[in-house]
């Protein structure tokens, strides 16, 4: 059965011809001309072979003589990559339900199970398995969206036309009507503005993120795990319920690093929001099971319901009594009546609503097994047990909260706070640090009181910062009072350095009440080991603190579990890309040890980007390359911007990027737990710290050069991509233009804007040469390529961020730098280039860096209307004074190229 009619070559020369009618009708003659003339010569010279940045600009003369074309044919091409991004969607959602239909969907839960049997596991072993397996999507708020809300809503409409076009059969008049929506919505898209007015506030990027939550990953769950289920079934006669494997964490609302507007007041806001979207999808939910739930009690027989409906006229009379007067002779559904009435009182000061989401699941568990005990088990396998899967999944709070900080933020507040209380907290050395805060923990006196504290620290404003750490963790205890410990359970320590850095968030958090020795620990503190000093110092900062009277005991009442974050936008940044790789792969299985040698399970989370710099790149496939020993079956890690979007804007998307995720994990996990995976050598092992050092030396002598500041500045869009409105955090740590300041996401961000994406493959050559240079072989390199899934990983995520680079274009970028800088720099980023391209090609033995597939199609079809852009962002970013509309310009072309890179930071 053929699924569709439609391709994406159809759908976007469609979409490229309502938008050129667009620009017909809304923009000048002369723009009209300019964008046609700048894209038919950049096709040209690309099927030529040929990128002749000079050409496009020659054909964009016009627009660069005139501020409103030139405006002009930046909105026409940022709208058509918006439009592509979309019709590139639709692809995958048509490849997909293709393979599934045909039954040759890889890496499935379906084909993780299936292999685990292969391999000889039976049900219990699998049952194990999974019990094991805890998949942490955490999404973060991290600037890396350049599209305005009002933009995506449109483009959700543009991305429902298109589904309906694909996937319906239609009638003429029908597929008119979607078409001529097309039309007006391109319409609308042209006429809209592309770039925020204002900054967008910390509450507003946490309703972006649960916007995800709540109108897609809420309705995934629930398939995924019914596709799991049916797989464990055609394997197994008798196979036992599928364990929780997935849940869902967010930074929105809730990371203060670098970001002094997020205040306990947007923390509030967003915990009740995001329990105020959880109890409405379930009320959502329940009215559909209620509707359906409307058997006739004579028919039934007694049980399960029964005894249910009797408790609650003992617990919530009144609610019960009301149910029973509206449906009498309805048992499940005065129960749903009853539930719902229930869940409406949650937020509010009447008696009888639920305590906590476990209440919720008694009562639906109670429906399930008395539709069960009547026979009608297909009602509660389609109504009540997806709602039950949901429940568990988001409970009352929908993603539970990390906080995070920097350490510095809470060793001042320490500081400024026990200055007051006559003790120098800054005078003492590690080892005093240690032990005084230790002492503190365990005594039953507190020796702060937090809003005391903040509010006398409040009168000097050079205490602003000291006070806010004070009244955030004053908070903490209302938070877990109010919203359930579950909420908002997790700390995470930006560039954590000593173990007092640790032991200052256990200070505070005791004081605050959320740990309270020996009894009670409600939060997990999580170190954020980010720079090289800090993960070649990993045994003594985590020994220490495994051995500490007090944390140790934190660490047992959460279940002998403790939680590492590596970062690996930091480590690229001081490291290069190669370095950061490596370090970071060494450091996890230094953890593991250091774990095991203190019978402390490891919880990895894996502070990943959106771009291959920024450890970014296919997650399943970064999954099944982690180290073996480090294979707990819990994994945790970020994801933000544009990859939240990309990866769960569609539901078919997010479904299948979820198990995908998942399959690697089960794999793996099972591998882990039978000591199997890759051989690897221990030549493999110094093969890559001897590229690893010298990668980092050549990246470093790049970056710390006298001058090269300089040249970044001048090369690239940076000053006006600190302007850009993107997210509510500051683009820099501090008013200082230096790389070190400079936060990774803008600078990942500014390379990619030129098309020399540096800090995707710059170093690698290098490192690779001087394995070669002492003794080693291609030949190794190639084996390590076919057999190592992390060298394999790293070596073809390098090779798609050198496809990407295009050093014609990045060239005139260059030259807007003077040319003492010019001449120092680009030559080295030109070499490294040219011997990181043949060094990829001969590792992975291919002719080209990327093979035949969709990327490469996808770059083909999007580099040649990229290039205009670039020109026109050349030619502005040249001039020395730049009107309001200039700068408007500028700052959209920022926005097209983005989103024709598909990829900001």
């Amino acid at each position: 059965m053929e699924l569709h009619a439609r391709s994406v070559g159809e759908d976007v020369r469609e979409l490229a011809s309502l938008l050129g009618d667009v620009l017909a009708d809304h923009a000048s003659e002369r723009a009209f001309d300019a964008v046609e003339a700048s894209r038919t010569t950049a096709i040209e010279h690309r099927k030529e072979g040929d990128v002749d940045p000079a050409a496009v600009a020659e054909a964009l003369h016009d627009a660069l003589e005139d501020e409103d074309t030139a405006q002009a044919v930046a909105r026409a091409y940022t709208v058509y990559f918006e439009l592509v991004n979309l019709a590139e969607e639709r692809e995958r959602v048509r490849a997909l339900r293709t393979a599934e239909q045909e039954g040759t969907l890889a890496d499935s839960v379906a084909a993780a199970v299936e292999s685990l049997v292969e391999n000889g596991a039976d049900a219990d072993e699998l049952a194990s398995v999974l019990d094991d397996v805890d998949v942490v999507p955490t999404f973060t708020a991290h600037p890396t969206e350049a599209r305005r809300k009002t933009v995506k809503g449109i483009l959700r409409r543009v991305q429902d036309d298109l589904r309906d076009l694909d996937e319906r059969r239609l009638t003429d008049a029908e597929k008119a009507a979607h078409e001529a929506s097309l039309d007006a919505l391109v319409e609308s898209l042209w006429t809209t503005g592309q770039i925020r007015e204002r900054r967008p506030e910390p509450f507003d990027e946490a309703r972006n993120v649960h916007w995800y939550l709540a109108n897609t990953l809420f309705d995934v769950v629930p398939e995924l795990y019914d596709e799991l289920e049916n797989a464990l079934d055609e394997q197994y006669d008798d196979s036992s319920e599928v364990p929780n494997v997935l849940s869902f964490r967010s930074w929105a609302g809730s990371d203060r690093d670098g970001n002094p507007f997020v205040t306990p007041e947007v923390t509030t806001k967003t915990l009740e929001r995001q329990r105020s979207l959880a109890l409405e999808r379930y009320d959502e939910k329940l009215e559909s099971v209620g509707g359906v739930l409307s058997q006739e009690g004579s028919r039934l027989a007694d049980g399960e319901i029964a005894e249910s409906l009797a408790d609650d006229h003992d617990a919530v009379p009144t609610i019960a009594e009301h149910a029973a007067g509206r449906y009498p002779d309805e048992p499940f559904r005065q129960k749903v009546s009853v539930v719902r009435e229930r869940l409406d009182r949650v937020e509010d000061v009447r008696p009888g609503g639920y305590d906590d989401a476990e209440e919720l699941l008694a009562d639906l568990d109670d429906v399930a097994e008395g539709l069960r005990a009547n026979g009608l088990d297909r009602l509660a396998d389609e109504y009540v047990d997806p709602l039950r899967r949901q429940v568990e999944t988001f409970g009352f709070h929908l993603a539970s909260l990390d906080l995070r900080d920097h350490r510095e933020m809470h060793t001042d507040a320490i500081d400024a706070a026990l200055a007051r209380e006559g003790l120098d907290y800054a005078g003492m050395s590690e080892d005093e640090r240690v032990e005084f805060l230790t002492d503190a923990v365990l005594q039953d006196e507190p020796v702060l009181d937090l809003a005391a504290a903040a509010d006398t620290l409040a009168e000097c404003e050079e205490n602003d910062d000291a006070a806010r750490v004070m009244r955030r963790f004053d908070a903490l205890g209302d938070w877990q009072d109010e919203f359930g410990v579950e909420a908002i359970d997790t700390y995470c320590i930006s560039m954590t350095e000593e173990p007092s850095h640790v032991l200052e968030v256990l200070f505070l958090a005791d004081q605050a009440g959320a740990v309270s020795l020996p009894d009670h620990a409600g939060l997990d503190i999580v170190p954020l080991l980010e720079t090289e000093s800090a993960l070649a110092n990993a045994r003594e900062i985590l020994s220490t603190l495994f051995e500490n009277e007090a944390y140790s005991q934190v660490v047992d009442l959460r279940g002998d579990t403790q939680e590492v974050m590596l970062g690996y936008s930091d480590s690229n940044k001081e490291n290069g890309y190669l370095a950061a790789q490596w370090y970071v792969h060494t450091a996890q299985r230094r953890l593991s040890r250091i774990t095991d040698d203190h019978g402390v399970d490891l919880r990895l989370f894996h502070g990943r980007g959106g771009s291959i710099s920024r450890g970014g790149g296919p997650m399943n496939e970064k999954l099944l390359a982690l180290p073996r020993e480090t294979v707990t079956g819990e994994v945790k890690f970020t994801q933000q911007g544009e990859s939240i979007a990309e990866n769960y804007g569609n539901h078919r998307i997010a479904e299948r990027n979820l198990e995908q995720m998942l399959d690697a994990q089960i794999r793996a996990r099972h591998e882990a737990a039978h000591g199997e995976g890759p051989d690897v050598a221990e030549e493999w092992e110094e093969a890559m710290d001897t590229m690893a050092d010298a990668a980092q030396e050549t990246y470093r002598s790049l970056l710390d050069s006298d001058g090269f500041v300089s040249f970044y500045e001048q090369m690239t869009p940076i000053e006006v991509i600190e302007e850009l409105n993107l997210g509510s955090r500051p683009a820099s740590r501090s008013s200082e233009r230096t790389v070190e300041d400079l936060r990774a996401i803008p600078w990942v961000f500014s390379w990619t804007q030129t098309r020399a994406i540096v800090p995707g493959w710059y170093g690698l050559a290098s490192g690779i040469d001087a394995y070669l240079d002492q003794g080693g072989d291609v030949e190794t390199l190639q084996e390590m390529y076919e057999a190592w899934p992390f060298f394999r990983t790293v070596v073809d995520n390098a090779a798609k961020a050198l496809a990407q680079t295009e050093l014609d274009v990045a060239r005139d970028y260059a030259d807007l730098a003077d040319d003492d800088l010019r001449d120092a720099f680009f030559p080295q980023i030109e070499r490294e280039y040219e011997h990181a391209v043949d060094r990829v090609t001969t590792v992975a033995e291919r002719d080209s860096l990327l093979e035949r597939g969709w990327l490469q199609k996808s770059l083909e079809r999007r580099n040649p209307y990229v290039d205009p852009l670039n020109a026109l962002q050349v030619d502005l970013l040249e001039q020395d004074e730049r009107s309001d509309t200039e700068e408007r310009t500028l700052r959209l072309t920022v926005k097209g190229i983005a989103a024709g890179m598909k990829n900001t930071g």
